[in-house]
């Protein structure tokens, strides 16, 4: 069974940075994309970035290109997304999600893959 666990959030001020990380376990995630989306209280669940396997092609939103920078350990089977310059429009629950095809990056119900969710919060 795969798993897929977000860890890294929490509550910061507006123009700091965080960490996030996804550890996948239960299943070989080799050759799968990674990907991270975020959702706002009684907002959908949006997109914010994804890689692909090798770690050569990455995808953003506009919103967070230049901010935000997704990376991969494909050794510890763990994904990143370090987030600076923080805005209060950024809080949200933060996942992690895996897909062995990527065809429409931005739809969450073409991942095969999620995890639990972590909170960040940026205060203003």
């Amino acid at each position: 069974q795969a798993h897929l666990v977000e860890s890294g959030g929490g509550l910061v001020q507006a123009g700091d940075s965080l960490r996030l990380s996804c550890a996948a376990s239960g299943r070989t995630f080799s050759g799968y994309s990674m990907g991270w989306f975020r959702q706002a209280p009684g907002k959908e669940r949006d997109f914010v970035a994804a890689i692909r396997w090798s770690g050569g092609t990455t995808f953003y939103d506009d919103s967070v290109k230049g901010r935000f920078t997704i990376s991969r350990d494909n050794a510890k089977n763990t994904v990143y997304l370090q987030m600076n310059t923080l805005k209060p429009e950024d809080t949200a629950v933060y996942y992690c999600a895996a897909v062995s095809s990527i065809v429409q990056v931005r739809t969450p119900r073409h991942w095969d893959y999620w995890g639990q969710g972590t909170q960040v919060t940026v205060s203003s």
